[in-house]
């Protein structure tokens, strides 16, 4: 990295993170008798589950529960409700490169969402970006609420494409502003993360954006930023603008609720730019990123690309205590929680861990009706040197081999019941049935009568009809498998009629994006091609 960047990138920091430089939950909420919401510090794994060797846990049998509020409902879910449920956040898209001799490295991508929360803190992203040809996957993972994961999966990406931006496009995107000018496209949304929610604050976003590559122009770099530059600055002024922007005096109550929000609350991201062989992984927090390579003798493997931000990461915690005094390094981790509040220790927003108290009391002294905004003023003991949290990500480079067939991205609400091996192991048995599937096909007469008697024949031996989508595959066992590795149907009916006040103490949200890679296109690289 040259001289000029880092010290643009160390006077940025300073001067715009000065009060606020630097898994499992912080809070979950819950309903009291009151209706109000609360934070709540409790273990994942509640006393009426027993913890299992392979990280997930036993639910006991069932076939009634009662509610906080008392309502019973019954485990009478049928095979079709449970796929109607479990299929419902499905996306699917297959990578057409249409301008280039050369396919894509990326075949197809399947994706799935289920919700432990209500409404649901898990966003997620894919898109291209126009300026280079890359795509870009993103998994985001919000607590405190979805205000912080909503707005980083709006806007990181756009962050990434401007530092990949060359001077010259640069200078015609500022030209186009000062002119009043449409702007270039920036990036081809093939899966965007959920409705949005700042449909009337998207040009204070912009203005912050446009201010990013105003200081991008003053560098004079005629190639624009390394896709790890990009990355890891793109993280930090995210961040960096999400805090300045509830601080600046902001007149419409809209934004200022809205940006509130965002900045009290909090998100992990884990994202992945895949641009021909050069895959490159962005990740701060416990989101997770795994490949799954097949070597060859056949036999299949499993390569994380990214470290979990968390007490058990001893790298995570050594970092930690360098950064604070050594009076604190007894308080700094509580009960494997940072300040014994929250399990990731690298995140977007949670400005309560990042702010000092007279900042956090300025701000929130503006007259914001902090309880209709569902915000938690909380500060932890030991709070005495922040900030303790940072958004700063740990960049993976990995150079692509025809052996590597596929990439998972997913929150930690995957991770927490599946290990990565198991995520490997699903994934390639869903590749071997749609496999198997399409050659019976081809080698059996299209006999309507012989399909539909298949069909009953699934459906009388109790057997779900296969997913088509991996990423839905990989929900259902991560809920309904036992302490064996085995699918059990009644545990999987039990944990999808959980009532909205309970879901959450047995299981988080789930988002996973899987991404399969073109194995003949990786290997034209390594011919010449």
């Amino acid at each position: 990295m040259s001289s000029t960047v880092s010290y643009w990138i160390l006077n940025s920091t300073r001067n715009s993170i000065a009060t606020l430089q630097g898994g499992r939950r912080l809070y979950s909420r819950y309903v009291s008798n009151r209706n109000k919401l609360k934070w709540r510090l409790f273990s994942r794994v509640p006393p009426t589950l027993n913890s299992s060797p392979c990280g997930g846990f036993t639910l006991c049998k069932a076939y009634r529960h009662t509610s906080t509020e008392e309502d019973d409902f019954h485990l009478q879910l049928s095979p079709e409700q449970i796929n109607e449920v479990l299929r419902a956040g499905e996306s699917a898209h297959k990578i057409l490169d249409l301008e280039s001799r050369v396919p894509n490295s990326v075949l197809r991508f399947e994706s799935n969402q289920l919700a432990a929360n209500s409404p649901v803190e898990d966003r997620r992203g894919v898109a291209s970006c126009l300026q280079t040809n890359g795509l870009m996957f993103g998994i985001f993972d919000g607590h405190g609420g979805h205000a912080c994961a909503q707005a980083v999966s709006e806007r990181l990406f756009y962050y990434v494409a401007v530092s990949l931006m060359s001077h010259q496009t640069l200078e015609h995107m500022e030209g186009a502003m000062e002119s009043m000018k449409p702007l270039l496209p920036i990036l081809h949304w093939l899966k965007h993360p959920g409705d949005s929610i700042y449909k009337d604050v998207t040009s204070v976003h912009l203005d912050h954006l446009r201010v990013y590559w105003q200081e991008l122009l003053d560098l004079h770099m005629e190639m624009g930023l390394s896709i790890e530059e990009a990355l890891m600055y793109s993280f930090q002024r995210l961040d960096s603008d999400i805090s300045l922007e509830i601080q600046a005096p902001l007149e419409d109550e809209v934004t200022r609720n809205l940006s509130l929000q965002v900045a009290f609350s909090g998100a992990t991201a884990c994202m992945a730019h895949v641009d021909g062989i050069h895959l490159h992984v962005a990740n701060a927090g416990d989101c997770r990123a795994i490949l799954g390579v097949q070597e060859d003798n056949g036999m299949w493997s499993c390569l994380p690309l990214t470290r979990d931000h968390n007490a058990w990461n001893q790298a995570e915690l050594s970092r930690l205590k360098r950064e604070h005094p050594e009076s604190e390094d007894r308080t700094i981790i509580m009960e494997d929680r940072l300040l014994g509040v929250l399990i990731p220790c690298r995140a977007f927003g949670d400005v309560q861990l990042k702010w000092s108290k007279e900042l956090q009391r300025s701000v929130l002294e503006r007259g914001f009706n902090t309880e209709a905004l569902n915000i938690y003023q909380f500060t932890p003991p030991h709070y005495y040197t922040p900030p303790y949290l940072t958004a700063e990500p740990e960049v993976t480079y990995h150079r692509l081999r025809p052996q590597d067939k596929f990439l998972v991205l997913a929150s930690d609400g995957l991770w927490d019941m599946l290990s990565n091996e198991d995520v490997v192991r699903l994934v390639v048995g869903h590749l071997t049935e749609a496999d198997q599937h399409k050659t019976d096909l081809a080698q059996r007469p299209a006999n309507l009568g012989l399909m539909q008697s298949l069909l009953l024949q699934r459906k009388a031996s109790g057997l779900h009809e296969a997913d088509q989508n991996a990423a839905t595959r990989l929900i259902r066992h991560a809920i309904g498998n036992n302490e064996y590795g085995e699918m059990e149907a009644e545990r999987l009916a039990a944990m999808l009629t959980l009532p909205e006040d309970l879901a959450r103490m047995y299981r988080d949200d789930i988002t996973v994006t899987v991404v399969y890679f073109n194995s003949e296109s990786i290997g034209t690289y390594y011919k010449g091609g």
